[in-house]
């Protein structure tokens, strides 16, 4: 499992882990680059918005995991990942995708797919996979044979995050995907009334979720100044934040 870029890789005082961001919504793959440059002992080598340019930069640049939506304008990111095996690229690939079908699921996993995380997501989430990710290959990038059984699970366990933390009670995940779609496209920002009206849920129930989403990393709260009184608290997503 030695990286690309003729290192192992990983956070132990060895080369960067080389990450491809291959999403086809740009706000969304500027917010992936973010959360993977905020990560120790990663970097973004690049950022592509379709198959054909992932292919075409992991021919010409040393790539060590894609960071590989599924939905792309002109294929499927399963064969992305197919084409990358059957070139014989040594690159492993994390799945970022709102696949939720099990075809797909079981697909993914006979393709070699070393992470799957369903969007929405939270920086947290993310963070926690590439950590894991970095402990593997870290695991494995000696040469030799390893001792027993043990020793493969443990290797093996690196890769396995553990279930994902439930929401505060009360809260749905069906409600948050709602509010999380909502604020993605918003670059100047919404109110808690704006998301309430977008997505037919209360004001309060909005802002809740907003603020969920604040404290997990997935936006940014500021004032914004308009009329004479208080300013309104709008809620950006926390790409937008980041680059403005």
């Amino acid at each position: 499992m030695s990286g690309a870029n003729g290192g192992p890789g990983g956070t132990n005082g060895g080369a960067a882990i080389r990450v491809l961001v291959v999403e086809d919504e740009r706000v969304a793959a500027e917010a992936h680059r973010v959360y993977v440059e905020r990560v120790p002992g990663f970097e973004v080598a690049g950022v592509v918005h379709s198959g054909a340019d992932a292919l075409r930069f992991c021919r010409r640049e040393p790539v060590d995991v894609v960071l590989l939506d599924f939905y792309l304008p002109d294929t499927h990111g399963l064969t992305v990942c197919r084409a990358l095996r059957a070139e014989g690229r040594d690159v492993d690939v994390i799945a970022v995708t709102s696949a939720r079908d099990l075809t797909v699921i079981r697909s993914a996993v006979s393709s070699g797919i070393v992470q799957y995380l369903l969007k929405p997501f939270t920086f947290a989430s993310l963070r926690e996979r590439l950590e894991r990710y970095a402990r593997f290959r870290d695991q494995t990038a000696r040469d030799g044979e390893v001792a027993g059984q043990a020793d493969v699970d443990g290797m093996l366990a690196a890769l396995r995050a553990p279930g994902q933390p439930a929401l505060p009670k009360g809260m749905s995940g069906d409600t948050l995907e709602r509010v999380s779609a909502a604020l993605s496209g918003a670059a100047d920002g919404l109110s808690a009334a704006a998301v309430a009206d977008l997505t037919g849920v209360s004001r309060v129930t909005a802002r809740r979720y907003l603020e969920y989403l604040a404290d997990n990393g997935l936006a940014a709260r500021r004032p914004h100044y308009g009329q004479i009184g208080r300013p309104e608290v709008r809620f950006y997503p926390e790409r937008a934040q980041a680059a403005g």
